[in-house]
């Protein structure tokens, strides 16, 4: 047998290792000498230079304000204590790559504190702070407006060179008032922010973790403000250390053989191959004819023995280098098949397959059947069909000998996915159904899995499985990802996959921030939330300036979707907070979280005091009113009012005077005198604007004069025309508001009528010089009285004379009733009453009637009466008949209102009922029935006391005494009987008295009820009248106490069925 040995080479690396003592740095640090104050002129640029010492590594750099110690404010006790916070960035204000610190413009309130750059060194876990520097900002009485300029970088131009894989930051900072907005854009389009990008710093920096080659080119920022904008263009350019592309791999070769190396490698710019063999340059190693260098690849032919060795391959160029080894071994050996024997292989029809066909060793070569054989021996088998089913052989041989392994093949049919799911878009709450339909070979088995986003999907009551599709009930954000329909068997598995994509309302806004604030303006700016696949259309900006009530938001105003930071326009000197919520097709998002609260600063208020007037109260003054600004409206703290006036139409000075009420008194004034009148609302801030010039009037008098010549004129029955002569204007003392005319009706011209003397009144306004008016709804035939005054805004004057007039007749009003009545089967009687308001001498009566409900289409009938005849009779055809009456009283003005009526549906049925005896009536025999019962009761009652003891003696009756009953007999004697004893809890007697009586003791109740019939219970020791036939019957059953009617005022309960009606009661 012949052995093979494997030849190892075997690299030894010898280290030497001195002992040395390595120092320890300490974290470098910053000069401890104070920095002088930074004086700069307000809505000037600034740079606060950090300089952080060096590393290595880079420090991490941040800036804090009131870095020294500050003291408290009214602090009793004076002990410092650190204040230190980070310093809040925002367009305006903001820390560069460098970790300078830039004011874009400088404000009054940045010199409010100092400022302090710190750095960490990460490995050293140090933090290192350089000394305060204060910022003293002059002001000046305008701050002019400044277009763009750049502070980082300078100039129009920059180039940036960054390396395959590392962090790429481009930065871009202006200066400007007001602060410029900065945007960007790539190679002449608009920057396309990718998943891998980063835009930071209020869009001034972007950044790129690791750079691409296609991050290349050249990045254009804009800074932009209302004077002007500027440009400044960046050229990035990625280069690459080297990287493979191929690596060389170990080779195992028989002699005479040929083989290759392969190094590709790629890199920017293109590296450098370089061969080595056993680590020295293969150019000065002993030449082999056999081995052959053509750029990357390394050939070898016929190899022997002396080529196996170790061969390394550098590929570098000026910013690396990469190496790799690769072992040749030139072995003489039989070749040995590796894995198992005779194995049976199952295959999918149509597919590629390969037999693997491991050995060991270096075959001469390699034999088989048919298709593609490879040098590692495996068989490839393209497009596998049923036809290739059957038994391989793979054989194995070089100059050494030769080996062999057979394999069996089957063909089965393929698994298909005919139904694939369907990638989706739905609205959160709707049912999704992904279909997943399978065809597979009969003979192979197949499972169903559903994958969501890598992992197995939960199945539940809302994911669930029909056959093999997926079905989810009630979608909500989290189930949005992408779903996998796994289809498994022994030999494949096939899968289909479908994105699900969630539409909802937008996620809130964030980081709500306020900058640029002046006196009614701010600017918002957020970051927006997840749009949730449906794009924001707009921004609900909403704001709370109530410091009482706090969360009641108010609508501000809607900005569109593509915005993230707007001017607010606010009122001066209030208290804000703001919250945006975003709105897409789908809704409204929730709102975001409050943004700090912020205060505008004030400013004079704006607003014009409303409803200036000015109206007298007394006779010698006015009074100067208006409606007060509300608090939102004061724009600046102690509101005031400044109040202005003069007479009008002469040449006297304004006067005012400064009031914190809503009203303002002028004294000493004429009565009713004209003033001009103006008002303007101040604060600590300035004055408003002035009101319009008002016309107000002082107080007014009681007028002096009465009108005059009061008379009337065309008299009619409910109406009369009123005259008087005007009052002259000097008299009036004050504005001549109308004229009032009083009336009342005195009597009327009927001697027998009363009549009600209320008095009314009429007010006239001035139309003419010869006012007049109308009185109306008067009284006919009756006699007025009236009298005029003239009246002002707070006066009326004397009253004039009284004046009398009489009403002429008119109609009267309707009778006060009208009855129809039937006494008789075949008539029917009517009666009426006078009117109400006769209005004048009643003359007569007329009355008419027709039947209603007759076929015989009787003409409408008419009596006249006189007025003394107030009823009448109408005979009736049948007894069906039914009448319309009207009637209506009469005077010589004519006849007056109707009063109309049907007669009720009348039948001889129900008049013969109405002659019927009581005692066939329902309701009667209902209480005859009553009665009868409650007597039957009694009487059960009676019976079952009488039932219930014997005779008793009559001596134990001796304590119920006699009493004397007031009542006289027709002979004048007075009746001495037994009393009965009275339900009520005193006498009747001594209840009119007001005197409560002694209930009777129980040891009397208790000997009455002993016995029911002695003769005790109906008189002792007295004398009892006989009845005319001599006989006590009458007095035995008339004074009897029956126990019943005893009150007992409490301990004893006699049981009774009409205590149990009476206690139902």
């Amino acid at each position: 047998m012949k052995t093979l040995v494997k030849p190892v080479l075997l690299l030894l690396v010898w280290q030497s290792v001195w002992s040395m003592d390595i120092p320890l740095e300490r974290a470098p640090m910053w000069p401890k000498e104070p920095l002088e104050p930074v004086v700069v002129s307000i809505g000037l640029p600034l740079v606060l230079s950090c300089d952080p010492p060096p590393g290595p590594p880079k420090p991490e750099t941040y800036w804090m304000s009131s870095c020294s110690y500050a003291r408290p404010f009214r602090w009793p006790i004076q002990t410092a204590f650190p204040t230190t916070q980070p310093v809040r960035q925002d367009r305006r204000v903001s820390m560069g790559i460098s970790g300078d610190l830039y004011f874009s413009n400088v404000l009054f309130n940045d010199s409010a504190t100092d400022y302090c750059c710190n750095a960490r060194f990460p490995y050293k876990n140090v933090i290192q702070q350089k000394m305060p520097v204060v910022v003293k900002v002059l002001t000046t009485r305008t701050v002019a407006e400044a277009a763009p300029t750049w502070l980082s970088p300078t100039g129009s131009s920059s180039s940036v060179l960054v390396l395959l894989g590392e962090e790429l930051l481009l930065e871009c900072i202006a200066a400007g008032l007001p602060t410029p907005q900065i945007t960007w854009t790539k190679d002449g389009e608009n920057l396309v922010v990718k998943p891998r990008m980063k835009v930071k710093n209020f869009n001034k920096m972007i950044q790129i973790p690791k750079a691409s080659f296609e991050d290349a080119g050249e990045y254009v920022c804009t800074a932009t403000n209302k004077i002007s904008y500027i440009q400044h263009t960046i050229t990035v350019v990625v280069k690459a250390a080297p990287f493979w592309l191929e690596k060389p791999t170990n080779l195992v070769l028989a002699p005479e053989e040929n083989g290759r190396l392969v190094c590709r490698s790629d890199g920017a710019p293109r590296p450098t191959v370089s061969w080595f063999i056993n680590g020295e340059p293969i150019d000065s190693a002993t030449p082999e004819p056999n081995r052959e260098v053509s750029g990357d690849t390394l050939s070898f032919h016929s190899v022997t023995t002396a080529n196996t060795a170790v061969y390394q391959c550098n590929a570098s160029n000026e910013y690396g280098y990469i190496l790799a080894n690769a072992f040749v071994n030139v072995l003489h050996a039989v070749p040995r098949i590796h894995g198992p024997r005779n194995e049976l292989v199952k295959v999918i029809e149509g597919s590629r397959v390969f037999l693997d066909c491991h050995y060991f060793g270096s075959p001469g070569n390699l034999e088989g059947n048919r298709f593609k054989t490879h040098n590692n021996g495996t068989l490839e088998i393209k497009r596998i069909q049923v036809e290739d089913q059957g038994t391989y052989l793979c054989v194995v041989s070089n100059v050494a000998g030769r080996d062999e392994n057979q394999v069996r093949i089957e063909v089965k049919e393929p698994t298909l996915i005919v139904t694939r799911p369907q990638s989706r878009k739905v609205i959160r709450g709707t049912d999704v159904r992904f279909e997943c339909g399978v065809q597979a070979d009969v003979t192979t088995p197949v499972t169903t899995t559903w994958m969501k986003d890598k992992k197995l999907v939960p199945l539940g009551w809302r994911l669930s499985l029909d056959e093999s599709n997926l079905i989810i009930t009630n979608v909500i954000r989290g189930d949005e990802g992408n779903y996998t329909c796994i289809i498994k068997s022994e030999l494949e598995q096939k899968s289909a996959s479908a994105h699900l994509m969630v539409m909802d309302r937008p996620d809130p806004p964030t980081n709500l921030e306020l900058s640029d604030p002046y006196e009614r303006t701010v600017r918002l700016t957020w970051i927006p939330g997840d749009s949730n696949h449906s794009p924001i259309t707009e921004y609900l900006v909403q704001y709370d300036d109530d410091d009482w009530l706090p969360g009641k938001w108010k609508n501000l105003s809607t900005y569109p979707g593509n915005l993230n930071s707007v001017i607010l326009h606010l009122s001066p000197f209030t208290y804000y907070e703001f919250r945006v919520t975003a709105i897409n097709e789908i809704g409204l998002s929730r709102p975001s979280r409050p943004s700090m609260r912020f205060q505008t600063s004030g400013a004079p208020p704006d607003v014009v005091p409303k409803n200036l007037k000015g109206v007298g109260t007394w006779r010698n003054n006015m009074q100067i009113s208006w409606e007060p600004l509300s608090y939102r409206e004061w724009n600046g703290p102690h509101l005031k009012y400044l109040v202005w006036w003069r007479r009008r139409d002469s040449r006297e000075e304004w006067k005012n005077a400064t009031t914190k009420w809503q009203k303002y008194y002028i004294y000493d004034a004429d009565t009713f005198t004209p003033y001009e009148i103006k008002v303007q609302a101040v604060n600590d801030f300035g004055l408003g604007p002035e009101s319009p010039i008002v016309i107000g009037y002082s107080g007014e008098d009681r007028p002096l004069t009465a009108p005059l010549n009061l008379r009337v004129s065309n008299i009619e029955s409910t109406h009369v025309t009123v005259h008087w002569d005007p009052v002259a204007r000097s008299s009036i003392m004050g504005e001549l508001k109308e004229y009032k005319v009083y009336y009342w009706r005195d009597s009327s011209q009927l001697r027998w009528m009363r009549v009600n003397r209320g008095t009314k009144f009429k007010a006239f306004p001035v139309n003419s010089l010869e006012p007049s008016g109308v009185l109306t709804e008067l009284i006919p035939y009756s006699n007025y009285k009236m009298y005029i005054v003239v009246a002002n805004n707070r006066y009326e004057g004397p009253p004039s004379n009284n004046i009398h007039f009489s009403t002429p007749e008119g109609v009267p009003s309707a009778p006060r009733f009208f009855r129809i009545q039937q006494r008789h089967l075949d008539s029917i009687y009517v009666d009426w009453d006078l009117p109400a308001e006769p209005n004048g001498i009643i003359t007569g009566y007329s009355l008419k009637y027709q039947t209603v409900n007759a076929t015989r289409g009787e003409e409408l009938q008419v009596e006249e009466f006189p007025p003394n005849v107030t009823s009448f009779s109408v005979r009736r055809y049948d007894r069906y008949t039914r009448y319309r009456f009207s009637v209506a009283a009469r005077t010589r003005a004519g006849i007056g209102e109707w009063h109309m009526d049907e007669s009720p549906h009348y039948t001889t049925e129900i008049y013969a009922q109405d002659q019927v005896d009581i005692t066939t009536q329902g309701w009667f025999i209902g209480i005859m029935c009553a009665v009868a019962l409650i007597v039957l009761i009694l009487l059960i009652v009676c019976f079952i006391k009488r039932s219930r003891g014997g005779k008793y003696p009559v001596r134990e009756k001796k304590d119920i005494s006699l009493e004397l009953v007031d009542d006289k007999d027709q002979e004048g004697s007075f009746d001495y009987r037994i009393a009965r004893v009275s339900t009520l809890p005193y006498p009747r007697w001594d209840e009119e008295r007001g005197v409560q009586r002694a209930q009777p003791s129980m040891e009397a109740m208790m000997k009455r009820s002993e016995s029911d019939d002695s003769l005790v219970d109906y008189g002792e020791g007295g004398e009892i009248s006989f009845n005319e036939d001599g006989s006590f019957i009458g007095q035995y059953t008339g004074t009897r106490r029956d126990v019943r009617e005893l009150d007992f005022s409490g301990g004893l309960e006699l049981h009774s069925p009409m205590n149990t009606i009476y206690s139902l009661a």
